[in-house]
Formats: structure tokens, C-alpha cells, sequence
């Protein structure tokens, strides 16, 4: 059965850019202004950039969480794809058999095939949930191979991951809307990309000073950064810290939970905030804008305001929630580097922070007049952060008039 022996992309770190990046490498493309293939960076850009959403999710029977997104979540795919002209072509079946079909002739054809997994039931990486939730993302398969029962992947680590046939199906067909689906796509039109370019920046600006095309606009931007911290000084207001993340493991959710999503979620760095910089110094060349590159250095301040904020929220102060952030960040760092050979190890500290949260349920480290002054400290640098990335705007903003 087909296998591509002379895949080699590993390069992409986030399920929808990084599958991108390397897919479009593999098929030889390269971007006009660098010679280079096209970097996640200016992907990531392009598919709307840097932003930031703040939510809180609170389901009977799990842990609440607050979520913080750190990239443009309207269609980004799509919008990265169509802006490019990079146009996709999709098949999609109900069938398991004709769905094997589809991605061994896309195999067959000489190019990967970009398909949709639930990452939690894929081998070769460990997890923490304690409750099942289907996790779709795009990843790339090089190879399939029936008789070995061997599928091999491209997904955010640096090195090739494997699964069996079986578990690559189970994974197929977790959610209904992109069951079985395989694309393929055509390469980039380089004309289009000063225009990618130029309707990324204007996404990222408009999310963060305007209202989203979906959903409230306390939910984004910088009235994103307001409300947070207004939820963590305030105990009266609706979907306050004091009343979503109580003392106790559900506050430690909520901590976990941020820092997971700006330090270790389908990204390196923090918060993104550096890939953005990275991508502003692209468009600085691209659009003959220099100022770009100004607006990217600020958003790096922001990504060293955001790491100050992973060792607040579990600080060494706190010794067990240090150990927390350090498994965390231990088990991101075996993934990308080791993949599923690492996978036991990962496995034993996910066991170990399984553990701790159920330690918060009995053993809470913090007296109730500590916590009122954690959250506090937590606040004053959600407003740091957002006064960073005011300035980063503003000089985005005044460089694309």
C-alpha cells in the first residue's frame, strides 16, 4: 500500500496552519518573496492572525474552563485557503470502506492527504481529560499500509507518528460534519498574497477594537482583556472568577486551563504572539510596509507579558502548581521532539496532574485571603498584557494607513 518514503515535513505546529505549511511544502511550493516554503507564520496571517477571545464553559459534571484564543477562530482554514487561492478539494464519504479508498488514491497520486482526526483517540500522544470529547483537527497521512497495519502521520511533532489502521478510522469518525473527509489542494497563487496579507491585518485589527462577526464583543479584542480581569477583581459580577473558579479544583481548573491554552495548546511560544511578529516582519517585505516590523516587536513584548503570566498563574510559589506548569510544559517538549516514543512517560505525568487536580479538592493551597489577592495579581497583568497589545495595534493600525 502507498506510502510517500520521501515525506520529510515536519515542521508545522498548529493542527490547521502546521498541516498547511506542510503539506504545501511537500508539493514543492514556495513563496515569491523568500524563495522558501510558505512559513506557518504567514499562514497564520493571513488566515486572520492574532486575537484575543476569553470564554468561560461550565458543563455539569466536568471541570469548568475558561478558554482563551489566541489566533482568529472564524473559519480559518477556509479563510487562509480561499485568500490564497490554494482552492481544496474535498471528498467525503459515509462509507468506511470508500473512505479508505479516497485517501489511498490521493496516496497514490503522489501527494499526502489531509484528513480529519479526533486527536483524543489517536495513540501517540497522552492526555489529560478525564471526560471524552471529540477533538476534530486536520492532520497530513503519508502513508497507508494495510498489510504492516501502519498509518503514518504528520501532526505537530518533529518526528513521523504512527497509528494502526483501526485507530486511524476510529479517529476518522468521531463527528458527523467532517466524518471521513480527505482534501487535497491546489498550489498558492502568489499573486493573491499582498491581498492575503492585507486582509489578515485587517481581521486582527478589526478583533480586537470592533464586534466579531459572531458572538458578544466583551468576548473579544481588548474588551475581552477588560472583562477577565473585571471577573477576577469583581465577585458579584455574572461569570466571576469567585463564582465560576471558586477556591478549591475548580479554581485550578481555570488556571490549568489558561495556561494550556496561551503556552501549550497546538503551539509553541506565547500566546502566538511571537509567530504573529514573525508573520508582520513578512508582511513588512511583502506589502513594502517597514513600519510592520515595529507593530511585530510589540507584539513579542506582549509574548514575554504573556509568559509572565504562565508563571503567575502556577507559580513557584506554589510548589505543587509549579510542578503542574512543569509537567506541562514537559509533556509539550516530548511530543514535539519524541512523539509517540515518549508516549509512556507523557503518559505518567498526565497521571501526575490528573492527580494534582483531585489533591485541589481536599488539599487547596490557598487561604481565602490569598486567593483574593492571587486573582488580583492575575488581573493587573491581564491589563499589562492588553496595554502591550494596544500599542501593538496601534502601530499595525498606523502602518497599513
Amino acid at each position: 500500500m502507498p506510502t510517500l518514503t520521501d515525506y520529510t515535513q515536519f515542521y508545522g505546529r498548529h493542527w490547521e496552519t502546521g498541516t498547511v505549511r506542510n503539506y504545501l511544502d511537500y508539493c514543492g511550493a514556495t513563496a515569491p518573496h523568500t524563495g522558501e516554503p510558505y512559513s506557518e507564520a504567514l499562514l497564520m496571517g493571513v488566515s486572520g492572525g492574532a486575537v484575543m477571545g476569553y470564554f468561560v464553559f461550565a458543563y455539569q459534571g466536568i471541570d469548568p474552563h475558561a478558554r482563551i484564543l489566541t489566533r482568529n477562530t472564524f473559519d480559518p482554514m477556509e479563510t487562509m485557503l480561499q485568500r490564497l487561492g490554494a482552492e481544496p478539494k474535498v471528498r467525503q464519504t459515509a462509507s468506511a470502506e470508500r473512505a479508505v479508498g479516497n485517501l489511498v488514491d490521493v496516496l497514490e497520486s503522489g501527494t499526502p492527504a489531509i484528513t480529519w482526526a479526533d486527536a483524543l483517540s489517536l495513540p501517540y500522544e497522552p492526555h489529560t481529560y478525564e471526560f471524552e470529547f471529540p477533538h476534530m483537527q486536520p492532520v497530513v497521512v503519508y502513508g497507508y499500509d494495510e498489510e504492516a497495519d501502519r498509518v503514518s502521520i504528520a501532526d505537530r511533532a518533529r518526528v513521523p507518528l504512527f497509528a494502526t489502521t483501526g485507530e486511524l478510522a476510529a479517529a476518522r469518525s468521531k463527528v458527523k460534519k467532517v466524518r471521513q473527509r480527505v482534501m487535497t489542494l491546489a498550489l498558492p497563487d502568489a499573486d493573491r498574497i499582498p491581498e492575503a496579507v492585507r486582509s489578515g491585518i485587517r481581521d486582527s485589527i478589526q478583533l480586537y477594537t470592533e464586534k466579531p462577526p459572531k458572538g458578544a464583543r466583551h468576548n473579544f479584542g481588548f474588551a475581552a482583556y477588560q472583562r477577565w480581569a473585571d471577573a477576577l477583581r469583581k465577585p458579584k459580577m455574572r461569570s466571576s472568577w469567585d463564582k465560576e473558579f471558586p477556591a478549591g479544583r475548580k479554581m485550578y481548573a481555570g488556571l490549568e486551563s489558561v495556561f494550556s491554552d496561551t503556552h501549550t495548546y497546538g503551539k509553541e511560544g506565547f500566546a502566538e504572539r511571537d509567530l504573529f511578529g514573525d508573520f508582520l516582519d513578512e508582511a513588512a517585505q511583502i506589502l513594502e510596509r517597514p513600519a510592520l516590523r515595529e507593530a511585530g516587536e510589540q507584539f513579542r513584548a506582549s509574548g514575554k507579558a504573556w509568559r509572565d503570566l504562565g508563571e503567575l498563574l502556577l507559580p513557584d510559589s506554589v510548589p505543587v502548581w509549579a510542578e503542574a506548569r512543569r509537567l506541562m510544559l514537559e509533556n509539550q517538549k516530548l511530543f514535539l521532539e519524541q512523539g509517540g516514543d515518549a508516549f509512556e512517560r507523557g503518559q505518567t505525568n498526565c497521571e501526575r496532574l490528573i492527580a494534582i487536580r483531585r489533591e485541589m479538592e481536599t488539599d487547596f493551597p490557598l487561604s481565602d485571603v490569598e486567593v483574593v489577592s492571587f486573582r488580583e495579581q492575575i488581573a493587573e497583568q491581564v491589563l499589562r498584557i492588553s496595554a502591550t497589545e494596544e500599542r501593538a495595534v496601534a502601530a499595525m493600525t498606523e502602518a497599513m494607513e
